[in-house]
């Protein structure tokens, strides 16, 4: 089942912490009515989600957070090379935030989750926000041709 929403959740993801700083995110995320959370680096860049890599579709090019801090996921290694092998330009970088406003495609991959579309993102707070953490935004996503070209290749590898 694809994400409805997902929370930005803040905070170091280091050593042992990191499962339990994903837990409480994920937590933190379905209390709201989510189904899974956005985490950030130290720099308050964009990470992953608490159990799947992050990928961004900007412009038709494929964008996916360094895996500097996190997790270089089996299925985030394997998409990136399907990726190239259909000629989509791959950039692995550090994402601030609010470049996810300018995604026209947002999906994860892990080992349970495959190629999941994300369907909306909300929890994201805006520097107009008139009270600090006041939630002002949502973004929404519809799954594109580069997601389900990816999500197509990668079940018909696993499957073959």
């Amino acid at each position: 089942m694809a994400p409805a929403a997902a929370r930005v959740r803040a905070g170091p993801r280091q050593g042992a912490g990191q499962y339990a700083i994903g837990t409480l995110a994920r937590n933190e995320a379905e209390a709201a009515g989510a189904q899974d959370a956005l985490l950030l680096d130290h720099r308050g860049h964009l990470t992953e989600a608490t159990g799947a890599n992050l990928f961004l579709v900007v412009d038709g090019e494929l964008h996916t957070p360094v895996p500097d801090c996190f997790l270089d996921g089996i299925t985030r290694r394997v998409v990136i090379g399907l990726a190239r092998s259909y000629g989509i330009r791959v950039v692995e970088r550090h994402i601030p935030v609010g470049e996810l406003e300018s995604a026209s495609e947002v999906f994860l991959t892990g080992t349970a989750y495959e190629v999941q579309p994300v369907r909306s993102i909300g929890g994201l707070t805006h520097a107009s926000a008139s009270r600090p953490g006041e939630v002002t935004r949502t973004l929404a996503f519809r799954p594109g041709e580069v997601t389900r070209t990816l999500a197509d290749a990668y079940a018909k590898l696993v499957r073959s």
